[in-house]
């Protein structure tokens, strides 16, 4: 599975079963990167990079009995109607159950790339359409109020393939792949270039509008402007996916699986727990509950990312 695409990461994490018997001090310990370890992430995300951006074609309908199902995610979000997690991939929106089978919704293979959950059955997306639709190959903003069930333009169709999206504070900031702008609207429709910066992910504070954490290919960034500039935070782990859900508390995951928090909004990190396989996708659902994506499959955890059950098998 990937989130954007097959990619390439340093090394496999053990099993998470095997973080629930890591030592406690292990866990509990914070981050201490040396110097030389920018320039390793440098090289990390530099192959990881193509890979996250992915095409820009249509992801099409595979050929009667080869449907891939879950593969490729993109992006995960939870319904606050009913806690149904979603996952966002390269052939359809998919509904995760706790256990058991996923469900392609609407038989759709729409390559959702940049997805966010921003109410009861509202979501946000950008992407690639079906090859059975006529649309163009970049669908730009789109929006669904029905849970997944279908699809409408908003603005930028044909123009932006958001691969990140996220809604708060009464905006929608996205990350343009297409044209590599970080950008930001308060209406859906109008859209405001912030400037042009490369990232893999990025979060926004949940307390200050202006304030975002960002993956570069030079490690994690901080801005304070709103997305106009970025700064790179030094001493950081290798993080490529980010969660924020409350005002003192952001989660990262490394492109080897460790999972990392922050209690002084990414200044210093302390690693939780890890999970099996490349990173993919990570969202936390309030302060406690977190899920991931990865490689071998979908992740949660009820413990603030110490230990993860397997909840979906790739």
């Amino acid at each position: 599975m990937a989130r954007t695409g097959s990619r390439q990461a340093a090394g496999r994490k053990p099993p998470p079963a095997a973080a629930a018997r890591t030592n406690e001090a292990d866990h509990g310990r914070r981050w201490a990167a040396p110097v030389v370890f920018v320039a390793v992430l440098a090289v990390v995300l530099a192959v990881a990079l193509p890979f996250l951006f992915g095409s820009d074609d249509k992801a099409g309908s595979p050929a009667a009995g080869s449907d891939p199902g879950v593969a490729h995610v993109h992006g995960l979000g939870v319904d606050p109607k009913d806690g149904t997690l979603y996952a966002a991939t390269h052939h359809g929106v998919f509904r995760i159950p706790a256990s058991g089978t996923a469900t392609r919704i609407a038989d759709r293979y729409q390559d959702t790339m940049g997805f966010t959950v921003v109410g009861p059955r509202h979501f946000l997306g950008s992407g690639h359409p079906d090859l059975r639709e006529d649309k163009p190959s970049r669908l730009g903003l789109i929006e669904s109020t029905d849970g997944g069930e279908t699809w409408q333009s908003l603005s930028l169709e044909g123009r932006a393939d958001f691969h990140v999206l996220a809604a708060a504070h009464g905006r929608v900031y996205g990350f343009d792949a297409a044209s590599s702008q970080f950008m930001v609207s308060t209406d859906r429709r109008s859209w405001e270039s912030r400037g042009l910066t490369p990232l893999v992910d990025f979060a926004v504070s949940p307390t200050e509008a202006d304030t975002i954490l960002a993956t570069l290919q030079d490690g994690l960034a901080r801005s304070t402007d709103g997305g106009r500039s970025f700064a790179i935070v030094t001493g950081t782990p290798p993080l490529v996916f980010l969660a924020w859900p409350a005002a003192d508390l952001v989660y990262g995951v490394t492109v080897t699986g460790a999972v990392m928090a922050s209690s002084d909004g990414g200044a210093t990190w302390e690693q939780r727990g890890s999970l099996d396989g490349r990173p993919e996708a990570l969202i936390a659902d309030g302060s406690q509950i977190v899920h991931a994506a990865t490689e071998s499959g979908i992740y949660t955890s009820t413990d603030g990312g110490r230990t993860f059950r397997l909840r979906y098998r790739g």
